[in-house]
C-alpha cells in the first residue's frame, strides 16, 4: 500500500472536518450534517450509462461497457431538488463496506467492462476510500478513478487525496454563483468560495485533460453545472467564474438541463395559507434560458457536452 498518509486538518483527533461542513463529529458514536456513520455505505453499483460520452463511453446501449458507478449513500450537500434524494438524505440507509470489500467490488466493475471506477458523492467517506483505492490499484485495477461530486469539498481534502493520488479525473459541479443561492437551494452558504477553491486544487493535481484512442477520459477535470429555471445569469456568473480560474481549453464544462422539478418536496396545501418556498423552481428550464448560458459557454471559449432538452425527466436517475 502506498506510505502516503491521508491528512486532512483537524481530522486527527476523530472529529470528522472532511467537508466544508466542518462538523466535528465523532462519527463512531453520531453523525454529522451529513448522516453517514463510521463505515462507508453503498447505496448501488453500476455499469453507469449515462454520464458525459468520456466516462460512460459513447453507446449507452453497450451493455458490456459503461462507467463503474459506486453511488454513496448520505451527502454533505442539502440539495432541495436532488434527484438521487432517496440515497443522499441524513436517514438514507446504504449497504456497509470496508475498504477492503470495496476494492474487490472497484476489481470487479473492472471485469464487467467498467472503463473506470465512478466514486458518486465520495467527500464524506474520503479517507476511507483513499485506502479502498490503494488496495484496488494492489490487486491489480488499472481503469482511472473518477471522482464524481457535488462541488462543495474542503480545499484541503482534495490536497490530500491529490497528494494520495487517489483520482485520475475530477468530476464536479459547480452550482452557484452567489452565497444566498446556495444557502436557499442546498443550505450550503459558503459554496461559491470553497467550490472555487477546490477546483483550483484540482486543476492543479490532474493537469490538461488526457484521453485515449478511443476518445476516454485518463486524466482531467470535467465542471458540470446544471441549469436551474428563471436562473440564467447566476448560470452566466458561473460560468465566467470558472473561466477566472482556469486555462478553459485545459478542462471540460458539462452543461446540463436536466433539471425537473419531480424531486421537490411537495407543495404546501393552497388551504393552510403558507406560500410554496419552491414555487420560482416549480417548472423546468427553458429552451430560451438553457441557449442564453450555452451561448456564453461558446463565448467564453470552452469545450465540452450540452444536453437535449429531452434529458428533464426522471427516466435517466438510477433505480436506488
Amino acid at each position: 500500500m502506498t506510505n502516503k498518509a491521508f491528512s486532512v486538518p483537524g481530522c486527527a483527533s476523530g472529529r470528522c472536518r472532511l467537508c466544508p461542513r466542518m462538523c466535528a463529529a465523532d462519527r463512531g458514536s453520531r453523525s454529522g450534517f451529513c448522516g453517514a456513520g463510521e463505515e462507508i455505505e453503498v447505496s448501488k453499483i453500476m455499469l453507469h450509462h449515462w454520464e458525459e460520452p468520456p466516462v460512460s463511453g459513447p453507446d449507452p446501449t453497450d451493455e458490456g461497457h459503461g462507467s463503474g458507478a459506486v453511488f454513496f449513500a448520505h451527502c454533505s450537500l442539502g440539495c432541495v431538488y436532488c434527484q438521487n434524494g432517496k440515497i443522499s438524505r441524513p436517514a438514507s440507509l446504504g449497504i456497509p463496506y470496508s475498504p477492503d470489500a470495496l476494492a474487490d467490488e472497484f476489481l470487479a466493475l473492472q471485469s464487467r467492462g467498467a472503463y473506470n471506477v465512478n466514486l458518486v458523492s465520495p467527500t464524506h467517506y474520503a479517507d476511507r476510500l483513499a485506502e479502498a483505492v490503494d488496495l484496488a490499484r494492489e490487486r491489480g485495477l488499472t481503469v482511472p478513478v473518477v471522482w464524481n461530486t457535488g462541488g462543495y469539498e474542503r480545499p484541503e481534502t482534495i490536497d490530500a487525496l491529490a497528494e494520495r493520488g487517489t483520482a485520475d479525473v475530477w468530476l464536479t459541479d459547480f452550482k452557484y454563483a452567489s452565497p444566498e443561492s446556495a444557502e436557499r437551494w442546498s443550505r450550503a452558504r459558503d459554496y461559491p468560495e470553497t467550490a472555487a477553491a477546490s477546483l483550483v486544487r484540482m486543476i492543479r493535481a490532474a493537469g490538461p485533460c488526457v484521453f485515449s484512442p478511443d476518445g476516454m477520459m485518463k486524466r482531467g477535470v470535467i465542471v458540470r453545472h446544471l441549469v436551474l429555471p428563471g436562473r440564467r445569469e447566476e448560470s452566466i456568473a458561473v460560468l465566467r467564474t470558472v473561466a477566472s480560474l482556469a486555462d478553459v481549453k485545459s478542462i471540460r464544462l458539462s452543461l446540463m438541463a436536466q433539471y425537473t422539478p419531480d424531486f421537490l418536496p411537495a407543495p404546501p396545501d393552497p388551504g393552510n395559507g403558507q406560500p410554496d418556498p419552491y414555487k420560482s423552481i416549480r417548472r423546468k428550464v427553458t429552451t430560451y434560458e438553457y441557449e442564453k448560458v450555452v451561448e456564453e459557454a461558446a463565448r467564453l471559449g470552452f469545450e465540452g457536452w450540452t444536453q437535449e432538452r429531452s434529458s428533464a425527466t426522471k427516466r435517466f436517475t438510477p433505480d436506488f
